[in-house]
This record gives structure tokens, sequence and C-alpha cells, in this order.
């Protein structure tokens, strides 16, 4: 228990260095990077060129908060497996993540803080959530059909 908490721990570090340190680049660095990404995606799977660069940030935005959920579920999961707790502190600290975020970019040339963004990083947080305790009901009801035979 102890080793998938440090784990846990080590890994939701690892995605927060990576969420904050994409907000601490300047814009145009920043614009680079995705417009970069997107002629990367535009080349493996075409029709994704014509995405636009500000849907593949806004993706982007929601991919890494979703990984932060999961992390933050997977953590705080032991402690409180069902009900309430188990999705609203995971929750609590990935909308904390998120504000964090936004005051960053607030203060870095180029950028700018959005409200909206903050809504997309909290929307990730909470399926990354969901899809964990998702998982983990899939594999109680598996569990649970493999005792009953």
């Amino acid at each position: 228990m102890k080793k998938r908490k440090a784990l846990c721990c080590v890994l939701i570090a690892l995605n927060l260095a990576l969420i904050w340190g994409n907000s601490v680049l300047p814009g145009g660095v920043s614009m680079e990077l995705s417009d970069g990404f997107l002629a990367l995606l535009g080349r493996s799977i075409p029709f994704l060129a014509r995405i636009g660069s500000m849907l593949i940030r806004k993706l982007a935005h929601f991919s890494e908060f979703a990984c932060l959920g999961l992390l933050l579920g997977w953590l705080f999961h032991g402690e409180a497996e069902r009900g309430f707790r188990g999705f609203a502190v995971p929750a609590l600290v990935g909308i904390l993540a998120a504000c964090v975020d936004e005051t960053i970019q607030r203060f870095v040339p180029g950028r700018e803080s959005s409200l909206i963004d903050v809504w997309i990083d909290i929307g990730g947080v909470c399926t990354g959530i969901l899809l964990l305790h998702l998982g983990y009901c899939c594999i109680r009801r598996r569990k649970e059909r493999k005792q009953n035979f």
C-alpha cells in the first residue's frame, strides 16, 4: 500500500510538473509547440490538420487534467473507496491545481488566464476520476461473477 501511494505521489508530481511547466512557457513558445504538435498529428492523421491550434490547446488542457484526475482518484481510492468523499477529495485537489495553473499563466508574458480553461481543467479532472471509479466498478463486478461460479 505504501509503495502504491509513493508511486502515485511521484506520478502526480510529474503530471503537475508537466502542467505547470507548460504554463510558465511564454505565449509564443507555447503556440509554437501547439502548432508543431498539430503538424505532427496532421501528418499521421490528415483530417486532424484542420482542427486548429486553439482546439489542440483545449484538448491538451483536458487531457493533462484527466490524467491528474485518474492519479488523484487512485491516490485517494483506498481511504474513501465509495461515496461522496471518494470523488470530492480528489476533485477538490484537482480544482486547486487548475486554479494554480491559470494563476501562473496570468504572470507569464504572452499568456492569459481564462475561466473557460479552469472549467475545461475541472471537466478533465472529473472525467479522470469517473473513469477510474468506472474501472474499479467493472473489476469488482468481474470478481463477484467469478466468485458466484
